[in-house]
């Protein structure tokens, strides 16, 4: 099928293509403004960093790439049942249970880095920056009784007073891939019914596929026009000379 073939069919069924691409970014943006619950996410900085008895931090080469190794350890001793049950116990105002906390928040560090990032999501940013918080808080205190150590500092905890936009809502994006991927599927629907078809429409089509010059071809007549052309044919007055009636001699 040649290149023109594909822009003919697209042409015939460019309403359908049309329909199914409004009807698509319709129900998005009804889906976007009226059926998303906006998510928030708050954050908070930790980093760790070895420290010596008196206080003093003793940076060098081999306590930085211990940090960086006692990070993945972290991660996971952040949403244990240790950290989390102290949260819920000190914190009994944020309503939430541990296996929600833990469920929810996220712990993620950059390559070769010592800084740690919290991240807590909630349908309530402030909320979601009380938790995060605290979290940070009760695990700063129970990391020396856990790990023997206290080589944890908070770098920054989550303004509670601040109003971020929801990371779950981009109706602009939202649209852009709606759009998208309707139009896809359009197309590949209508020539899909096209594929299915096997009706000849046009004598171009026949022929394309019999290889016979078409000799003739009968219009398509609606019923408005064969309406049209009967009682045009009924109140057409006869011209001068003609007569409706036979002679005697015929």
């Amino acid at each position: 099928m040649e290149l023109k073939q594909y822009f003919r069919i697209m042409k015939k069924k460019w309403w359908l293509i049309a329909v199914i691409v409004c009807v698509a970014m319709v129900a998005t943006a009804v889906k976007t403004f009226y059926f998303t619950t906006p998510i928030y996410a708050a954050n908070a900085k930790l980093i760790v960093n070895q420290s010596s008895g008196d206080g003093s931090a003793t940076l060098n080469a081999s306590t930085i790439q211990t940090s960086i190794f006692l990070i993945n350890s972290y991660k996971e001793i952040i949403k244990s049942s240790a950290v989390m049950n102290k949260v819920v116990e000190q914190y009994p105002e944020l309503g939430h249970s541990a296996s929600q906390i833990a469920a929810r928040i996220s712990v993620t560090s950059a390559n070769n880095s010592q800084v740690m990032n919290l991240v807590y999501e909630d349908t309530s940013y402030a909320k979601a920056a009380n938790v995060v918080n605290a979290v940070s808080t009760v695990f700063k205190e129970q990391i020396p009784n856990i790990m023997n150590v206290d080589n944890i500092t908070i770098l920054s905890e989550a303004d509670v007073s601040a109003s971020p936009a929801p990371i779950n809502f981009n109706p602009v994006m939202n649209m852009i891939i709606s759009f998208v991927i309707s139009a896809l599927l359009a197309v590949g629907f209508v020539f899909l019914l096209d594929y299915l078809d096997d009706t000849l429409k046009t004598e171009v089509e026949i022929t394309e596929i019999m290889d016979v010059p078409v000799l003739a071809v009968v219009g398509k007549i609606s019923r408005r026009e064969l309406k049209e052309s009967s009682r045009s044919r009924m109140f057409k007055k006869p011209k001068a000379g003609e007569s409706q009636y036979a002679t005697v001699h015929q």
